[in-house]
């Protein structure tokens, strides 16, 4: 007869570890969030200026389209000339380093969260997410967390980076593979 196999037990989930800000910095911050970062505000700057007043290190020429969804501000830190497109999700429990020159495209995401689904208490994990200068992450493309996209790289429309993109590297699919090379021209 084979033994049972646990169960999974959210009822024993525990993240008492995880201390991502003070509470009333947390609440402000989703006040503020709600009504000027993911709403249809149409100025950059406003929401550039509301970012770093909540402890966002983000460069010069920053462009920051509507509907973006930070979810601590003070673990972000973007660089000169990046664009960040509508509905893009930064779900950043860990940091989350975007250098310069950086596009995200709509609707893309950077999860550093997940659950450890060998226990049965369903842990959360957590790891930091780095993008390098001129990283494109495409459109409804997901970056998982511990992923560090080096200088230059593509991860194509809707992929899934779950291991690090080589520089100048374009990735396309789930799990991202390396297609081809980024060819740039002066």
């Amino acid at each position: 007869m084979s033994q049972p196999r646990p169960a999974t037990q959210l009822s024993q989930f525990d993240n008492s570890w995880y201390q991502p800000g003070g509470r009333l910095r947390r609440v402000l911050w989703y006040i503020v969030h709600e009504l000027f970062i993911c709403s249809g505000h149409p100025v950059s700057a406003v929401r550039v200026v509301l970012l770093r007043m909540f402890g966002a290190r983000i460069g010069n020429g920053v462009v920051i389209k509507p509907r973006v969804r930070v979810k601590y501000p003070w673990k972000l830190n973007v660089g000169d000339h990046t664009w960040i497109g509508e509905d893009v999700w930064i779900d950043n429990l860990g940091e989350v380093k975007i250098g310069a020159n950086c596009c995200l495209s709509q609707g893309a995401m950077l999860l550093c969260g997940n659950h450890d689904y060998k226990r049965s208490t369903f842990d959360l994990l957590v790891g930091d997410i780095t993008l390098e200068n001129g990283v494109w992450i495409g459109a409804k493309a997901v970056v998982c967390p511990g992923v560090t996209c080096h200088n230059h790289s593509v991860l194509a429309v809707g992929s899934v980076a779950s291991a690090p993109l080589e520089p100048y590297g374009i990735y396309r699919g789930n799990p991202a593979v390396k297609v081809k090379e980024r060819m740039m021209q002066v």
